[in-house]
């Protein structure tokens, strides 16, 4: 039976976003498509998808592939909205930047082409990253400011500091960029999402990558692809998705949106579960190893439009390393 709220599409529902975006759309009402990569010798679990409260009623589940944009046709048709979260990465370089780039300009671009051909879609979320934001050769003191959505990484930059990941920064910079562009030329309503680091509890299989680093910064561990990050903004993840849905139902968004909760230390974190995780005391550095070692510390992003539009952030980040850390002690993580 289809529920009053009507049906929506998200791309890449297997990950550590999309899952949790269908949660909520299923708790909110709404009946939801959702797209899965998958080939002949390897099929994902999506059981943590189908076990989810009203699934059975109101969750589909499609395959689907950016490298062929036309795969996505099925999942959008008789949408009334598509969460485009889908995206490829490749953080060991197997793959060259402009590949990667393509097929996520080729693949987005296809799907708001989709989305057009429908005739019922009527706004489409694109789910960007603060690495389209973040990296600009600025310097110093215009990289401590906090960041608004005029603010966009620079591409040259980018490809000049060989930083790990960034060909996914290119390809996100230059994917929103494009997705922007056809909306203002197709009459189609697209706004796009910028969040910054995604912290907090999971669904999906997978330990999320942002997840492990934010608490490794807790533990003072150095784990591939990342950094050793000293500081950067952070969103909870169940706030980015309430996030995504209020955008979808906004009655007017324009442009690009920051998600970002607060600017968290590696410091803070540490102190957070030294305080309220014995077990984990011995693994916590003291506070002076993070003062001498040298780490990543990325620039806030300022969510003055997003609030000022009426969305309210319910988590800080105290509750950010709870849930993360609860979720990751009952998925035997930690």
């Amino acid at each position: 039976m289809e529920e009053s709220k009507g049906r929506v599409c998200v791309t890449g529902g297997t990950g550590f976003i999309g899952s949790w975006i269908i949660k909520k759309l299923l708790e909110d009402g709404y009946s939801v498509n959702t797209t899965v990569r998958t080939t002949p010798e390897h099929k994902k679990d999506v059981s943590f998808l189908t076990n989810l409260p009203g699934s059975s009623e109101r969750l589909r589940i499609l395959s689907a592939d950016l490298s062929e944009p036309s795969s996505f046709n099925a999942a959008i048709e008789g949408c009334v909205g598509v969460f485009h979260v889908a995206t490829p990465y490749d953080f060991e370089g197997k793959e060259s930047e402009e590949v990667l780039t393509q097929r996520s300009i080729d693949g987005a671009l296809g799907i708001l082409k989709a989305c057009l051909s429908s005739k019922t879609v009527r706004r489409v979320v694109y789910t960007s990253s603060a690495s389209a934001v973040a990296y600009s050769n600025q310097d110093e003191e215009h990289n401590n400011q906090e960041l608004d959505e005029s603010a966009w990484s620079d591409v040259d930059f980018i490809r000049a500091s060989k930083a790990p990941g960034s060909s996914y920064a290119i390809s996100k910079t230059l994917t929103e960029k494009a997705v922007l562009k056809f909306g203002e030329e197709n009459g189609l309503e697209v706004v796009t999402i910028v969040p910054t680091f995604v912290f907090g509890p999971f669904i999906c299989p997978k330990l999320p990558g942002s997840v492990s680093a934010s608490l490794s910064m807790a533990f003072g561990d150095v784990k591939p692809p990342f950094d050793f990050i000293l500081e950067t903004p952070m969103v909870h993840v169940d706030d980015l998705a309430r996030a995504h849905i209020f955008l979808l139902e906004h009655p007017n968004p324009t442009g690009r949106y920051n998600c970002s909760r607060c600017l968290v230390t590696a410091e803070s974190i540490s102190q957070i579960v030294s305080a309220k995780y014995p077990e984990f005391r011995s693994r916590v550095p003291p506070l002076d190893w993070f003062k001498q070692i040298e780490g990543n510390k990325f620039p806030n992003l300022s969510s003055k439009k997003l609030i000022d539009a009426g969305f309210v952030y319910k988590y800080g980040v105290e509750e950010m390393v709870d849930d993360a850390i609860q979720c990751c002690k009952n998925k035997g993580y930690l």
